[in-house]
């Protein structure tokens, strides 16, 4: 049921300057399962919380590698997921085979927000309904890029996202000033840290569950191609975080909800628009 008369379209504007449909394609994002992704000096990882539909299925794969200096992270629908990953593989193989070295990871990512973008202004195209975390490096150090359903990009320090992730984001913000002189077996263990307070209080607590809290890691950096670490390594950096101290599990925000509703339409008069504009770094 539509909530109102403007958001039957995706290139319909609402009196407030609002796309609706590109909104809900960002709400489909917080319905995903959180990702965490940070960097120091060196190396850039990402941390993501995998939990299976039901006892009797598999976990999907939330790490995708891309390139040899190149993986992607995701929350959201997979399937548009496995879209954006198809091109992002076959534009670092174009330029490798051009040009005979790795895609510059900015670029890249520019060249991926163009072809978001046109799925915005298109009526017989919907928003992908996925968010990504990039994870690179190239002759520039490490790199950690935010890319939203409306085409919007953001070059981070670190970042998450997905259902409950201002709890990781709490996190990071806490211990940001450390991480650049972290080593690359700390880095790891804050990243878990930060993915463990997205768990749900009775989650976190409840030791019939712990065998459930399932996740990936990877890791790519100086002198280190992207590589998805293997069961038994993420083993040895849980109990390396848990020695460490685990967090406290941070309030839940309202933005985060497992089953996030839209936003209710002002009560009266217009609302600004809100924009989102794309940022990048210049050498």
């Amino acid at each position: 049921m539509f909530r109102n008369q403007y958001d039957s379209d995706v290139t319909v504007w609402s009196p407030q300057g609002r796309l609706h449909q590109v909104e809900y394609a960002m709400e489909a994002v917080k319905l995903g399962t959180a990702t965490v992704g940070l960097k120091n000096k060196e190396t850039a990882v990402l941390v993501a919380l995998c939990k299976p539909t039901s006892e009797l299925s598999a976990t999907q794969r939330k790490i995708i590698p891309i390139d040899d200096h190149l993986g992607i992270s995701i929350a959201g629908l997979t399937a548009d997921a496995r879209v954006l990953s198809r091109y992002l593989r076959s534009e670092c193989l174009n330029y490798k085979h051009s040009y005979d070295s790795t895609y510059p990871v900015s670029r890249l990512i520019t060249n991926l927000g163009n072809k978001m973008q046109t799925t915005t202004q298109r009526y017989d195209r919907r928003p992908y309904g996925v968010g990504l975390l990039v994870a690179g490096y190239d002759e520039r150090g490490p790199h950690i890029y935010q890319v939203t359903p409306s085409a919007t990009f953001f070059n981070c320090k670190a970042n998450s996202i997905g259902s409950r992730s201002q709890s990781a984001r709490t996190y990071l913000e806490k211990k940001l000033n450390e991480f650049l002189d972290c080593s690359n077996d700390d880095i790891i263990c804050h990243g878990i840290q930060a993915i463990r307070s997205t768990l749900p209080t009775d989650e976190h607590q409840s030791k019939e569950n712990a065998g459930q809290f399932n996740i990936t890691v990877a890791i790519v950096g100086k002198n280190q191609p992207f590589k998805i670490l293997t069961d038994e390594e993420v083993k040895i950096y849980l109990e390396m975080a848990k020695q460490k101290g685990i967090p406290p599990n941070q309030p839940k925000d309202d933005d985060d909800d497992d089953h996030p509703s839209p936003p209710e339409e002002p009560a009266a008069g217009p609302r600004d628009p809100e924009v989102l504009v794309a940022t990048e770094e210049r050498p």
